[in-house]
């Protein structure tokens, strides 16, 4: 996902919870021009702020089916290491 994909995500969010981008500036603490920035794709929004704004409007982030699988909670080692011989 980029950043113009991004944006259009969290517009399409916040239109659905008729919300005005003052509304979700004030929400999160930020200014309007951030929430406009936001959603019009700019590659330079602070992460934080943004992920705040996706969780305002209502817009869960999941990983990507690519990436690598969860540790079961089951698992409190998470995967083994190779022995050195040293032990």
């Amino acid at each position: 996902m980029d950043a113009a994909e991004f944006g259009r995500l969290v517009r399409q969010h916040r239109v659905a919870n008729r919300l005005t981008q003052e509304e979700v500036a004030l929400l999160i603490g930020s200014g309007p021009r951030f929430i406009v920035d936001l959603e019009a794709g700019k590659p330079t929004a602070h992460l934080g702020k943004a992920l705040a704004a996706a969780e305002a409007v209502g817009l869960r982030l999941l990983p990507e089916a690519t990436g690598p699988a969860p540790v079961p909670p089951d698992d409190p080692g998470g995967y083994d290491l190779p022995s050195t011989g040293n032990g």
